[in-house]
């Protein structure tokens, strides 16, 4: 202790150089890190193993007491790769923290001006202060339909920034999933008219309460459905399905549109990340999944996606958010519900 290995030790870190001897002398292989007293720049790694007499030779020990084996390596150079590593780590997450502050803000200050921008080109396409040459009718037509894009961009990307800073709160409600996801295809359902896509809900017949965020599973089901029919030829169909399965809610939007190649399937979902072509990709901006892929993880929930190139794609989200009850019957024995019968509503 005095003159030997611990008095070779920095004392910070004496303690743990200790508590490896202990452990290796119970029989547990130790590896520790520490510096010496007399080189505090640099860093020893020691591995301790016990080496009981007599194990190798078959032979008694003799009583003699077990020994410790040590071996120790200079490992200066791989505690400054770590540290490297470890201050490239903190850098990366402080410059992705302050983006994703940065875009918050700016989200949220660009949204009210768009707002007004969107708003004065309506009254002009309703001619609320009487008529217009119909080029600039034209004009007020583009300016509403390009700012509505440009603020539902602008929303998506509120919402990930949110998410990102861990500042996205959930307001759980018990609600009937039909309503929201019901809202969802009505908003979508011009866009489907328009375009010549058949858009067909398959919804449960009776009530399927819910525990979640009604804005969050409206968002969800919009994002899905603008992209099925977005990608969708004239002539083909979107279904959605609504169901319950056990605790979970299923929600899958299935296409016949051009489908997602293989190698792009691992890409899409992440932020900004398009599949296909030039022309496809200047159909959207990439947030669309990826804001259902944070929603549906926020939910503890997980979303997959199954897609065959030109055939369709179907999506599925699966959230554990439907509450599972006890039935009335209860064991005689015990005065608990047998496992079997736990139900959802």
């Amino acid at each position: 202790v005095n003159q030997g290995l611990i008095a070779a030790v920095d004392a910070p870190d004496r303690p743990a150089v200790a508590a490896a001897l202990q452990r290796a002398a119970a029989g547990q292989t130790a590896e520790i890190l520490f510096s010496p007293r007399q080189a505090l720049d640099r860093r020893v790694v020691m591995i301790l193993r016990r080496f009981d007499h007599g194990q190798d030779s078959g032979g008694d020990s003799g009583g003699d007491p077990p020994r410790l084996i040590a071996q120790a390596f200079d490992g200066t150079a791989q505690f400054a790769r770590e540290l490297g590593l470890e201050s490239a780590r903190a850098e990366a997450e402080a410059q992705s923290a302050g983006k994703t502050r940065f875009l918050a803000n700016m989200s949220h200050e660009l949204r009210t001006p768009l707002n007004a921008v969107i708003g004065f080109a309506d009254i002009m396409r309703q001619r609320l202060f009487g008529p217009l040459p119909d080029r600039y009718a034209g004009y007020a037509d583009s300016i509403h339909q390009a700012g509505g894009h440009l603020l539902d961009l602008i929303n998506d990307v509120l919402d990930l920034s949110k998410i990102e800073a861990e500042r996205y709160e959930l307001a759980l409600e018990s609600l009937d999933a039909r309503d929201p996801v019901s809202a969802a295809v009505a908003l979508v359902r011009v866009q489907a008219d328009d375009k010549g896509v058949d858009l067909a809900p398959v919804l449960p017949s009776i009530p399927l309460t819910v525990q979640a965020d009604a804005r969050a599973l409206k968002q969800m089901a919009l994002n899905l459905l603008s992209n099925a029919v977005k990608f969708t030829p004239t002539g083909g169909s979107v279904t959605l399905t609504l169901d319950g399965v056990g605790p979970y809610l299923e929600l899958v939007v299935s296409d016949t549109g051009v489908g997602i190649a293989p190698e792009d399937l691992r890409r899409v979902g992440r932020p900004f990340e398009q599949a296909g072509g030039a022309d496809q990709k200047a159909q959207g901006t990439g947030l669309g999944l990826s804001l259902v892929r944070s929603l549906t993880e926020l939910h503890g929930g997980r979303m997959s996606i199954d897609s065959t190139l030109g055939e369709g794609t179907a999506v599925m989200v699966r959230l554990p958010v439907i509450p599972i009850e006890p039935v009335e019957t209860r064991d005689e024995t015990r005065g608990e519900a047998p496992v079997e019968d736990l139900v959802a509503p």
